[in-house]
């Protein structure tokens, strides 16, 4: 089988059968098996912090950005495993230089490339696969490995539990019991008497004699017919003979070979048979939705040049509501600093008018009045204590000053005389 049809293209599966198309599930398999001979568990699984894959991985999608991720990562680390050294691949480059550089390293290796690069971009898929599989063999060729002949375990027999009936005899039973009494016969004791051959001889030979002497008699038998019959019945079950049957035979495995092989050409024609008449309704029901798609875009073309136009308006009309809500909102701003301010003002005017209706301030003057009166009054009544005690000084220097000029009068009248 050339790569192309392992590979599982469009054409190739209906030359080469429905069994064609799970080609890439094989390849797969044995490509985990290649993986697991270089120990990409060790080497790069835990070194790039990445789980195993599965023999299903690439075959299935799952999650194309993880599978394209683990599909350049381990390119890179096949090439380099292969001797060829390749820069590990970053989540940020660019997936089109990456896929570029890995196919130009699959060619240099000799490996024809008949498909698109775009065809590696989801990550999964039987490129993708044989990318790999090729790089495996690459890796494998440089560290030296060669495929050698399987070796077969040998297969230990099973021991099969047969339930022991005493009513079935097996081979080795009846060997066992003629080995017995050929063995009670050469063992038997020297008090029994020994059988006379001579004696025999004669006694067979009258036998015949009287055998041959009545040649017309009818020989009948004389036993009831129903105790031959529970005779044969007590008897029957001693007779079987049980063979036991080797698994290791290859009769055995080429009759079920040929069972199973017969089993599916007839399941495989069975099922071509629907999976053709499936296939012409799935081509007749994709013609018909073609069909009705261009009538329907036919029929509503005008349609969706008015739905067009129409979103055109919407988009100005919601631009023009932007700007026009973009206005109101300044001006909603404005009315609520002033809404603001005014709030204040009515604060103090409500302030102010409650404090010119109230009389405590006035209660509270009179009172101050009435302290001042009081104080004037004491003020006045120690003024005039003050000037009376003045007064008093004056009039106490005056006298003084009387006597003193009288005293120097006298005193001077008296020189005279």
């Amino acid at each position: 089988m050339s790569e192309d049809k392992r590979r599982g293209g469009g054409d190739e599966v209906e030359d080469g059968g429905p069994g064609l198309i799970y080609m890439p599930f094989v390849i797969m398999e044995e490509l985990l098996d290649k993986l697991r001979l270089l120990e990409y568990e060790k080497e790069f699984s835990k070194k790039m912090n990445l789980k195993p894959v599965n023999r299903h991985y690439f075959a299935i999608q799952t999650n194309p950005g993880e599978q394209f991720y683990m599909f350049t990562s381990l390119a890179a680390w096949l090439l380099n495993k292969a001797g060829r050294p390749f820069d590990q691949p970053q989540e940020y480059d660019d997936p089109n230089a990456t896929i570029s550089s890995i196919l130009d390293e699959v060619r240099k290796c000799g490996h024809p490339i008949d498909f698109p690069p775009s065809k590696l971009k989801p990550g999964w898929g039987e490129h993708c696969i044989y990318i790999l599989d090729r790089l495996a063999d690459e890796a494998l060729k440089s560290i030296g490995f060669s495929w050698k002949r399987p070796q077969y375990p040998e297969e230990e027999m099973d021991e099969e539990n047969i339930v022991e009936d005493d009513s079935e005899l097996t081979l080795n039973e009846i060997e066992k019991s003629m080995a017995l009494a050929h063995s009670d016969v050469e063992e038997a004791d020297d008090d029994e008497p020994i059988l006379d051959l001579e004696g025999m001889k004669r006694l067979n030979q009258n036998k015949q004699t009287f055998e041959s002497s009545k040649p017309e008699e009818i020989l009948e038998s004389t036993t009831d017919a129903a105790d031959w019959k529970l005779e044969v019945e007590r008897v029957m079950p001693q007779l079987r003979v049980t063979i036991r049957t080797d698994n290791k035979d290859w009769r055995v495995h080429l009759e079920q070979m040929h069972q199973h092989h017969d089993g599916i050409k007839t399941s495989l024609n069975e099922s071509k048979v629907h999976l053709d008449k499936l296939q012409d309704e799935i081509s007749r029901t994709l013609e018909k939705i073609a069909s009705r798609e261009k009538y329907i875009n036919s029929q509503l073309e005008h349609l969706l040049v008015t739905f067009r136009q129409a979103q055109d308006v919407l988009a100005e009309t919601k631009e023009k509501y932007r700007q026009a809500s973009g206005g109101v909102t300044e001006r909603s701003r404005l009315l609520a600093e002033i809404t603001e301010e005014l709030e204040k003002i009515k604060q103090e005017m409500d302030e102010r008018g409650s404090s010119m209706t109230d009389g405590a301030p006035l209660v509270k003057i009179k009172q101050a009045i009435q302290a001042l009166k009081k104080e004037n009054t004491q003020m006045d009544i120690r003024v005039g204590v003050v000037e009376h005690i003045l007064l008093q000084a004056k009039l106490k220097d005056k006298t003084l000053v009387n006597k003193q000029v009288h005293s120097t009068s006298a005193g001077n009248d008296g020189f005279i005389i």
